[in-house]
């Protein structure tokens, strides 16, 4: 493997780990915050201890997350400096704000909601948790306008005497952050984060309401605590899944007109014409067509162009998207590059996530019913059917971001406004020996996997002790003078 291989295996292997607890945060952030907000108006002690209990899962999993995601940044510079040096002016605008603003205000609230409880006011101690979500929220708008320009550049032009690409003053800045693209993958994004954060709270609660009837009898601990934190999972459980499978057709749409190789590779449309089918299954080595196809006449064309049959259904086959790339850009690249992103992973990429994103909603609709009314969940194999569906979404999160970054090959900046474009290879360091990237794809994979060994067991531990009934709640006096302390 040469250096261009090994860096993208290891900011592949780095992102993945990476984004295994970045979802979690911004939507468990926000679900924390609900809870607690309960707690305040309610006066409810139950509440709290709810809030207490998956505020703990919180707080590791961010701590986690921010280990993960040190290296991101710093491999930009090490490993792509040819990318840096050709849209560091963009690329790294967005990424500037996520830490000095995004960042800062994640750190700084969520330090004074953990160590300020009992010793802020219960108004102020519930803003600092919602400014610590809207924190959350707000670094993923950033990072993800910066990948979105990798996407589809917008809002920058070339500096022919530099041949670097340059931000087009205040507005192509403001156009980076709002573009078509960025809104749409921002909403698809949280999403994804709340469907598996909602996943995760109902999982854990439903898991535990049929646990405390078989261990203890204790019909009033599930009534009372968990079938309450439940419903709060499934509804952004199902609000999620909505958002994701509507935004999801809207986005593909959108990846049809910025990024036609792409939309052909994971739609599987290896032939350009009309009234395409459905493919599930199909032979990716060689794009020869399905095995296994929905016998709906047009359902692939439509979920593109909104059109079953007709010219408004026409779709535009994987092999005349290369063929016509390869024409375009004939005197810059040559005649022969291959413009075709891999096509197994980006198809199966797809159907994946898209599979994953429609059993939230089956999944949200069926909880529904298991708590209608009065009832309870009793059956312990039930609660452990929904423990084993909790690491669906994380599955579907990452596939998302396969789809994404994988679809977009050859291209580390896909072609744009104003002849902004670069291939992968071209952005890769020159002066980067494949040994040096290889020692840290060793280091960085294994010093991940250690990391992700702990976070499944904390996150293990903590849900399996669930919630002390009898633990005292800290409630706020302002004469104290005691310092504040780590109360989770």
């Amino acid at each position: 493997m040469d250096a261009l291989v090994l860096a993208r295996w290891q900011f592949g292997i780095t992102t993945v780990y990476h984004f295994l607890q970045v979802p979690l945060t911004i939507g468990l952030a926000t679900l924390v915050a609900i809870m607690q907000t309960k707690a305040r108006r309610s006066g409810d002690p139950k509440w709290q201890r709810v809030t207490d209990f998956f505020g703990k899962i919180l707080l590791i999993n961010f701590a986690l997350g921010v280990a993960t995601g040190i290296v991101q940044e710093f491999q930009f510079g090490m490993n792509w400096s040819e990318y840096s040096r050709y849209v560091g002016d963009i690329f790294g605008a967005p990424l500037a704000f996520e830490a000095l603003l995004a960042f800062f205000l994640e750190s700084t609230f969520l330090g004074l909601w953990v160590f300020g409880k009992g010793r802020l006011s219960p108004k102020v101690h519930n803003l600092t948790i919602w400014l610590f979500a809207i924190g959350t929220a707000l670094s993923a708008f950033f990072i993800l306008a910066a990948n979105s320009f990798m996407q589809y550049p917008v809002g920058a032009v070339v500096n022919p005497e530099t041949g670097r690409a340059e931000l087009d003053g205040v507005g192509g800045f403001m156009h980076v952050l709002f573009n078509t693209t960025s809104v749409l993958t921002f909403i698809h994004t949280l999403s994804g984060a709340f469907l598996l954060s909602g996943t995760l709270v109902a999982g854990i609660s439903l898991w535990w309401m049929a646990r405390s009837i078989r261990m203890s009898g204790n019909e009033k601990e599930a009534r009372g605590y968990w079938k309450p934190a439940a419903h709060i999972g499934l509804v952004s459980m199902l609000i999620a899944s909505i958002f994701a499978i509507g935004s999801g057709h809207i986005m593909g749409q959108h990846v049809v007109e910025i990024q036609p190789a792409k939309a052909a590779a994971m739609m599987g449309v290896c032939e350009s014409g009309e009234s395409h089918k459905l493919v599930l299954v199909m032979n990716t080595s060689s794009c020869e067509g399905g095995q296994l196809i929905l016998p709906i006449s047009g359902l692939e064309s439509f979920m593109a162009t909104n059109h079953f049959s007709g010219e408004g259904s026409y779709l535009q086959g994987l092999d005349d998207v290369n063929a016509e790339l390869q024409e375009k850009y004939a005197d810059v690249y040559g005649a022969d590059q291959d413009y075709r992103p891999n096509l197994t992973v980006t198809f199966y990429s797809f159907r994946i996530m898209m599979g994953i994103g429609f059993l939230g909603l089956f999944l949200s609709l069926w909880g529904f019913y298991l708590l209608s009314g009065k009832k309870i969940l009793r059956s312990e194999s039930v609660g452990k059917f929904w423990l084993w569906m909790i690491p669906l979404p994380f599955l579907g999160n990452s596939f998302g971001w396969l789809l994404t970054e994988m679809g977009r090959q050859p291209w580390v900046v896909n072609p744009g406004e104003n002849n902004v474009f670069l291939l992968t290879d071209l952005g890769v360091s020159g002066n980067v020996s494949a040994l040096s990237v290889g020692l840290s794809v060793v280091i960085f994979t294994l010093l991940y996997t250690g990391l992700g060994v702990v976070w499944f067991l904390l996150l293990r531990r903590y849900a399996r002790e669930g919630i002390n009934t009898k633990k005292k709640v800290i409630e706020y006096d302002a004469a104290a003078d005691a310092p504040m302390s780590f109360v989770y």
